[in-house]
Formats: structure tokens, C-alpha cells, sequence
């Protein structure tokens, strides 16, 4: 595609650009390729450190995450890591068809499958075989739906898993079983049915989907996860109200009451969706729990809050569209370690500790990553309260960050009975128009047509009213003009109605931007936060370490820059 000036506003695949680096470069090489888990970039110098994380978890999330990112940038670096990212993976699985961890150099742990694992391990294969058509990743993704069938304890309504780890000799405790002490469902069964429901959408596999149906039931009618008024039971024995987990849960429900047309299971995610946005802030920042771990803030739960608000806003409840663009355009974009000025990082491996610890190059390598645990004001969470400083970097939150890039680009444009509607205002390229987004510089969006539409939506931000709107259309040298005034312009609330489109017209809407003042509270914490149109430009009081959103730089016009908007041979839904 030929190069043209166009705006230098937010593009998510350069976005996802950058994810790649982080993930190519987190490998151990000299641990047969297994990536590391975590990074500490205080200490001096950086280093970065293997977990009990590092194989199913780890590799699926990255595989999961390279596929996306390929998609969306048609990128092929670090493909020989790749490929052992993907073997690795395979040689994880015992003849009993579950992932394995395995036994580490320098930590004591046992081989076990691990049941967090095993939804990284679904959602990677479901994902591989979308875009390889792989008869052999089939294989393995049907032989590992078969047993986390076969393993589930079964009851009239409900299925559960009774403990965290599974042994290949069956689980530890028969009388664990017996007292149905299943550790808390939403970790362990809850967020299982995204991958799982995706894969049967993918190859009609019934296992999936009867793991869906009845792991949806326990969640909802009797695990006590979610309290009556939506909000999160906070016990220890469901982990303390663990955000990820509870979201990632409230997401795979959504997507199951959607598959399924129940409305019901929708509006009960609703309400409980509806309360976790009270305890966040409407940038993006959530807490990772309501306990110990409140004041640090996993990217994995905005990813999650992200892609829960995306099947809210398509199954009807349209304000979720702005909320989720909010999310995208700060917290998550935020939370992409580009700027590494701060990090102090070692040449050398001579210090390394084989299996355990790398001080190498480690700000290099990990440019691209997101935070695993980041303050609303800071990319690294050092408060005197909970645990203090523990991790910058977690490699679960690379992979979800990766995804929350995908999930935002892949929605900004969506196609439905030959309606196309622009749902983000987001810069972004599609077989059937290009959105240039001027956005936060100016109110201002050219959509350039490629193929003839028969009906345009176009989403606008609730801020931006509608008497002030003006838009123009231009084709052939004649050109047209409307406003937002004009009768039967707005469906859907927020949707600007642009009837029939045509290939090479293009179209410019305006509106006003709003700059406002919010006072936003994050665990007691108050932050004064300076806003245009729905990017925060400022905050109040700034991070110490490596402060969130300091370098915002706003002009009267947009910059522009020569480039061009990717758009994909085909499409690739999740």
C-alpha cells in the first residue's frame, strides 16, 4: 500500500509492534527458550526472573499473543522464537492430554497441571489453529478439551474442579471431592470458558461447549464468586476479590450469554461490570484485589474489563463503546514500556544465574512489555501500603496488553448484515474504509471509503453533543454538507447515521473536544485528572518513579506524519 500523510495519533499496530519485541526478547536462550515470567526495573541493574509460571501459562499467552500481533501488523520478527515458544508448548502435554510444569533448575516444585495454565494452553491453541489451520494443534486442543472434561467433577447442574493442581494420578484429595472444596471457581473454572467457547465456535467441539454451560452454571447459581448486588465476595478463600480472574469470569460469561442469546446471563454481567468500574477509575486503572494486592493494578484486569465492555456495547448496552475507548486510549497505551531512560541495565551475562535470573540487557529486551503492576499516577507501584514494590513486568500482562491492543483494533471497525459501523475513533485500516482519527488534537475524523457500504454508522463520543457536529462528504468533485441537527441522524444513541457510502468518497466529521476536570479515586486515593475529549493529558499528583501520562503533548492541530493504515487479507475475530 502506497504511503500518504496521515495523522501521528495513536495506531495500535504500532502498538503491537512494539509487543513483539518484548516477547521475542524475554526468551532464556539459555534455558531452551523458555521466557522469563517477571522483571524488577528498580533494581540496578534490572533483572529479569523465571517463576513457576514459565510453561503453560507463559507459553501460551506469548504464542496466543504473537498470533494477534502478527495479525495486526503483518510483522515476522523473532519467528525461530517463536517456533520454540511452540514446541515447547507441545512437549508440556502428558499422554493424559493436560500441560505440565516442569521440574525447574533452580526451584522446587513438582510437576503438576496447573488449572490457571490450562486456560492459557486453550486459548493459545484455539488461537494457533485459527491461523495455521494445523491438523496436529487440532489434535492437541481436542485431546486437551477431552480432559479437562474428563477430570471435572461432575454434578446435576454444576461441574468444578477440586483443587488448583492436577497429578497424573488423579487429584490429591478423594475426600477433597467429597466436601466439594473447590478453590475459588472463578481462577480455575470461571475464565476457562472463554478459550473454550471460541474453540467450539471454531470446530463445533461439543466437550467445549459442555464445559461452558456447566462451569458457566457453577459461577452464576452456586459458587458464591459474585455477591447478590454484583459486586466481588472479598473472602480469602476466593482471593480477596482477585480483579483478573473475577473480570477475566465476568468476560467468558458475557461472550457464553451472547453465543447463547441469553439475556439474562448478559444482565448479570452487566451488574457486576457496572460495579467494578465504581472501584476503578474511568481511565482504566482497577485494583488488583480488594485486600493485600488493592493497590496494584494487573494490566491483565483492564484487558479483561476491555473485552467485557466490547460484548456489553455489541449485545445492545452501546455506552460501554466509550467507556472501552477511554480504557484503550490511557491506561493500557499507558501501561507499554516504551521509554526505558530510567532503567539501568547490564551489558553482560557474567552475573546470570542459569534457570533463575538474567541482569542482561534487560531494558532492551523488555521495551514493548506492559506493567504488571502499575499506581493510576506511576508504571511502578511503590506505596507504602499492601505489599509495597514487588514486580514491574509480568509476562501475563505482556500477553494480555498484546490482546487489549487486538481487541481494541479488531472492534474499532465491525461489519453486520451490511451495516459497517466505526465503534472507536481510532486510527485504523479495513477492506471497507480507512479511519484517520485527529483525535486528541482535534475533533476532527476522515473516513476514506474503499468499497461500497450500504449503510454507515459512525460512533460519537456522548461529550461531543450533536448540535455542534458538521460533516462533509466528498466524491467525484462534488461535495456535500450535514450537521448533527439534522431529523433522524442518530441510531443506537451515539450513532451518526451516514446512510449509503461509496467506494473513493471521503468523509470528514467534526465536533467540539471537551476539556474537563475529573477527581478520580483509586483505593482512597484521590487524583485530579485533566482531560480532552477522552484522553487524560495530565495528573494529579504525578508518579515519582516513572510517571503516567507526563508526556502527553497536545497541539492545536494534529501532526501528520507519511505512513499507511494496514488492512488484513482476511479477518480474524476472537
Amino acid at each position: 500500500m502506497s504511503k500518504q500523510l496521515i495523522p501521528d495519533t495513536l495506531m495500535l499496530e504500532e502498538r503491537a509492534l512494539h509487543a513483539i519485541n518484548a516477547i521475542v526478547g524475554i526468551a532464556d536462550h539459555d534455558h531452551d527458550g523458555i521466557p522469563f515470567f517477571a522483571a524488577d526495573l528498580m533494581q540496578e541493574p534490572a533483572c529479569m526472573t523465571h517463576g513457576d509460571w514459565d510453561y503453560g501459562s507463559s507459553h501460551g499467552r506469548m504464542i496466543d499473543a504473537l498470533v494477534l500481533a502478527r495479525h495486526m501488523t503483518g510483522s515476522t520478527e523473532g519467528k525461530e522464537t517463536e517456533e520454540k515458544y511452540r514446541a515447547n508448548l507441545m512437549s508440556f502435554f502428558k499422554e493424559d492430554g493436560l500441560s505440565y510444569r516442569q521440574v525447574s533448575p533452580a526451584h522446587d516444585w513438582e510437576p503438576n497441571a496447573n488449572l490457571i495454565d490450562q486456560r492459557a494452553v486453550i486459548l493459545s491453541l484455539t488461537s494457533w489453529y485459527m491461523e495455521s489451520g494445523d491438523v496436529k494443534v487440532k489434535e492437541a486442543a481436542d485431546r486437551h478439551v477431552a480432559a479437562l472434561k474428563r477430570i471435572a467433577i461432575k454434578e446435576r447442574d454444576i461441574w468444578f474442579y477440586p483443587a488448583s493442581e492436577y497429578k497424573e494420578g488423579g487429584w490429591p484429595s478423594s475426600n477433597g471431592i467429597l466436601l466439594r472444596l473447590a478453590p475459588d471457581p472463578a481462577s480455575f473454572c470461571g475464565r476457562l470458558v472463554m478459550p473454550l467457547l471460541k474453540y467450539h465456535e471454531v470446530t463445533g467441539n461439543k466437550d467445549a461447549f459442555e464445559l461452558c454451560q456447566f462451569f458457566t452454571a457453577l459461577i452464576i447459581e452456586r459458587s458464591g464468586v459474585f455477591n447478590e448486588d454484583g459486586s466481588f465476595n472479598t473472602a480469602l478463600a476466593y482471593r480477596s476479590g482477585h480483579f483478573h480472574t473475577r473480570i477475566g469470569t465476568l468476560d467468558a460469561i458475557a461472550r457464553f450469554g451472547a453465543f447463547t442469546g441469553n439475556a439474562a446471563m448478559i444482565a448479570w454481567v452487566k451488574k457486576s461490570y457496572d460495579w467494578a468500574l465504581t472501584v476503578g477509575t474511568t481511565f482504566g486503572w482497577t485494583p488488583g484485589d480488594m485486600h493485600e494486592q488493592a493497590y496494584e493494578h494487573e494490566t491483565c484486569s483492564l484487558v479483561d474489563l476491555i473485552s467485557t465492555g466490547i460484548t456489553l456495547a455489541q449485545s445492545g448496552y452501546v455506552e460501554y463503546w466509550g467507556t472501552v475507548e477511554r480504557f484503550l486510549r490511557n491506561h493500557l497505551t499507558e501501561s507499554q514500556l516504551l521509554d526505558l531512560d530510567w532503567v539501568q541495565q547490564s551489558e553482560d551475562s557474567s552475573n546470570d544465574i542459569h534457570g533463575d535470573i538474567s541482569y542482561y540487557k534487560v531494558a532492551d529486551r523488555t521495551r514493548g512489555a506492559f506493567a504488571g503492576y502499575s499506581a493510576p499516577n506511576d508504571f511502578v507501584c511503590d506505596v507504602i501500603e499492601g505489599r509495597g514494590h514487588t514486580n514491574d513486568l509480568q509476562i501475563c500482562c505482556l500477553g494480555s496488553g498484546t490482546r487489549g491492543l487486538f481487541m481494541g483494533w479488531s472492534n474499532t471497525v465491525t461489519e453486520h448484515k451490511g451495516t459497517v459501523s466505526v465503534n472507536f475513533l481510532l486510527n485504523r485500516g479495513s477492506k471497507w474504509l480507512d479511519v484517520h482519527s485527529y483525535l486528541p488534537h482535534e475533533g476532527k475524523l476522515v473516513l476514506n471509503i474503499n468499497a461500497d457500504i450500504p449503510r454507515l454508522l459512525v460512533r460519537i463520543p456522548e461529550w461531543a453533543g450533536f448540535t455542534k457536529i458538521k460533516y462533509t462528504r466528498e466524491r467525484g468533485g462534488a461535495v456535500t454538507a450535514g450537521h448533527g441537527k439534522e431529523p433522524s441522524r442518530w441510531v443506537n444513541r451515539c450513532f451518526l447515521l451516514l446512510d449509503e457510502a461509496y467506494e473513493g468518497e471521503t468523509i470528514t466529521i467534526t465536533f467540539p473536544l471537551s476539556i474537563r476536570t475529573t477527581v478520580e479515586t483509586a483505593v482512597d486515593q484521590s487524583f485530579v485528572t485533566e482531560w480532552r475529549g477522552d484522553d487524560v493529558v495530565s495528573i494529579t499528583p504525578q508518579g515519582k518513579t516513572k510517571p503516567l501520562y507526563t508526556s502527553r503533548v497536545v497541539f492545536e492541530q494534529a501532526p501528520m506524519k507519511e505512513g499507511s493504515l494496514r488492512r488484513p487479507e482476511r479477518d480474524f475475530i476472537w
